[in-house]
């Protein structure tokens, strides 16, 4: 029997797994095909990683985020693991010798977005790939009724058609029942097989603060819960503001979203998750694949629009299983804004129609060609071209990416590579006659590896360091060293992508089908009720609510929440107040009474009971109507 101990200690470690992980690793291993929901910071990879491992062959890694994608690659290349990642920031030669590599060099990994599934270059490529294993990361892009669907995640299935007998792991960390029967049927799995580990985190307290003054109750919050801190916020302007808000009140604070530079992002990421910055202000870019234990608390300053980004967000506290805080802040016009996103986040039609015609002349791709086309977008120019308000283009292009005409990727950070053109002989010729250029070669050399048979991302500072040059001339040298086809280099470019997965098509035959936009819109008013629900509710527990949303049912009240330390105040044990809150709701739900005689109805003390109706009728879960007959009004 495979030690997958073994592995797990040799690369990662580890003495032994987290639970659950080994389970599914075991059930991947004996070759069936497995859903796998593990929380945010469960481990997900190491489920897909050992068993690849563990098996000659290579392990094909479906995930639509570049930036996770390009992290576990470097990752498995530090722990001296093959591994190499595909996706619409490569050039046509980086992606031929990725794949070149991947067929005859003993590659165990490899990482590719959804989209390129269906490309007739990876098709040929597969059928020379001995695939052990295919890991699908964010399953719940596959499903319909996913808060996060991607129509690229629907050629998985068909790829399966080219893999008999190769196993599938899918895996996410938040799903409705429904996705979890979506995601195994979608995927064809022979028979459901479901590994799912309690959404329940029972060190985690989840708090929602009404207030208007936000940057001030933030302060309150962060002096009174010491410890390291993510703020999360909707736009990049507040991510600014709030962290030096911060600051001016003494509290170390950073700020971090997808428009800062690579190389900006790796350092306060490494500063926060070193202690050396105590709280990072941040859009939902910052966390994905960061595994921080000890945050003690997560603040949410705007309402999301989904409970399954909430659970994501704010599951990156207390990963340690110490106590830790999730707290949302909410005000009136969150509900507004929430409201209005259901109309924002679903232009008209036409709009929709109109934003893809005038993107393909943008580009001057004419009708019938386009296909595969990989183009730099900048959204700004584009608006102010044809009139467009930004946030409308922005939805618009995530309408036609579920659609299917195209794949938009916001603000990649490609850095500049270098691949080696010559023989070790041409070079070493090529040295010794060209004097000036030979020290910016040696340096080169000395720095990276692999270079002759790969791209290497490189770093001109780092360069020009070494040789104590500026970074222009390091720049310069690699363009001249490039034109002499000495090496191949790819200046660093940082742009969002637009790519055309179709040809263009005449705006009459553009589909936007009904699973597309309208029921996408109803799921949508749904997801944003439900987080509303959440927000506004004051007599359930918050993880109860929770729990419920994800198909946990029968929970058991918190303790720690707000809702909970409010029921305590009533001296009452929790024992005590939920059986009296349960007699109360099955008695009025089955005649509603008047108060007096529903407290001389139940068996409980009446002070105790008078306690409880008082406590419900605060939080608005009941009320006495002008009879002074009272009845249930709150959710169950």
């Amino acid at each position: 029997m495979t030690n997958y101990r073994e592995i797990l200690k040799k690369y990662w470690g580890y003495d032994d797994f987290r639970p659950m992980q080994e389970d599914i690793i075991k059930s991947v291993g004996e070759g069936k095909d497995t859903l796998g929901l593990l929380p945010t910071g469960g481990g997900k990879s190491i489920t897909f990683q050992v068993p690849a491992m563990a098996k000659p062959g290579i392990c094909l890694v479906v995930t639509p985020l570049i930036a996770l994608m390009k992290d576990q690659v470097e990752n498995l290349k530090k722990k001296g693991i093959k591994a190499y990642a595909v996706h619409s920031g490569l050039t046509g030669m980086e992606i031929q010798i990725a794949y070149d590599n991947c067929i005859y060099g003993g590659v165990k990994f490899l990482y590719l977005s959804p989209e390129r599934l269906s490309t007739p270059v990876f098709l040929e490529k597969l059928q020379h790939l001995k695939v052990n294993l295919l890991a699908i990361d964010e399953a719940h892009c596959i499903s319909q009724w996913g808060y996060d669907f991607r129509p690229g995640y629907l050629k998985i299935a068909d790829v399966r058609e080219h893999l008999p007998n190769v196993p599938v792991l899918a895996l996410t960390a938040t799903a409705t029942p429904r996705v979890v029967d979506d995601i195994q049927e979608q995927l064809r799995f022979e028979k459901k097989n479901v590994f799912q580990k309690s959404f329940e985190r029972t060190n985690l307290a989840y708090v929602v603060r009404k207030c208007e003054d936000k940057e001030g109750q933030l302060v309150k919050i962060l002096s009174s819960v010491q410890g390291t801190a993510v703020v999360y916020v909707r736009n990049r302007k507040k991510t600014r503001e709030y962290a030096e808000h911060l600051q001016k009140n003494g509290i170390s604070a950073d700020y971090f979203h997808a428009g800062l530079t690579q190389k900006v992002k790796d350092f306060r990421q490494q500063q926060w998750k070193s202690g050396a910055c105590r709280v990072i202000v941040s859009t939902n870019a910052f966390g994905m694949g960061i595994d921080k234990p000890d945050v003690r608390i997560v603040v949410h300053m705007d309402a999301p629009d989904s409970l399954e980004a909430y659970f994501q967000e704010a599951g990156r506290a207390g990963r340690d299983e110490k106590k830790a805080y999730a707290v949302m802040l909410f005000s009136p016009a969150d509900k507004m804004q929430l409201n209005k996103s259901v109309t924002t986040s679903f232009p008209e039609k036409e709009v929709i129609h109109k934003v893809y015609d005038s993107l393909c002349n943008f580009f001057q791709v004419a009708v019938g060609h386009g296909e595969g086309l990989v183009l730099d977008f900048n959204i700004g120019k584009f608006c102010t071209a044809f009139g467009f308000n930004i946030l409308s283009v922005f939805n618009s292009l995530k309408i036609l990416q579920r659609a299917g005409y195209l794949y938009y990727t916001e603000d990649s950070d490609i850095p500049s590579k270098v691949m080696m053109q010559m023989s070790d002989f041409e070079l070493y010729k090529y040295q010794v006659a060209n004097a000036k250029l030979d020290p910016f070669i040696k340096v080169l050399l000395r720095s990276y590896t692999g270079l002759f048979t790969e791209y290497a991302s490189i770093d001109e500072d780092l360069l020009a360091q070494r040789l104590k040059v500026t970074r222009d001339d390091v720049y310069q040298a690699l363009l001249t060293l490039s034109r002499a086809k000495v090496l191949h280099y790819i200046p660093q470019r940082r742009t969002p992508l637009i790519t055309f997965l179709h040809r263009r098509e005449e705006l009459r035959h553009i589909v936007l089908a009904p699973e597309i936009y309208e029921q996408r819109q109803k799921e949508y008013r749904q997801r944003v009720d439900a987080v509303l629900e959440y927000a506004t509710t004051t007599h359930i527990c918050r993880s109860r609510l929770l729990l419920h949303y994800f198909g946990q049912g029968n929970s058991n009240n918190c303790g720690h929440c707000d809702v909970c330390l409010d029921r305590k105040k009533q001296n009452l044990t929790d024992d005590e107040f939920s059986k009296i809150e349960e007699a109360i709701y099955n008695t009025l739900n089955a005649e509603p009474i008047s108060a007096e005689s529903l407290t001389e109805k139940l068996s409980f003390a009446q002070d105790k009971t008078w306690k409880v109706i008082h406590w419900l009728e605060d939080v608005g879960a009941v009320s006495e109507n002008q009879d002074g007959v009272m009845e249930w009004i709150g959710k169950r």
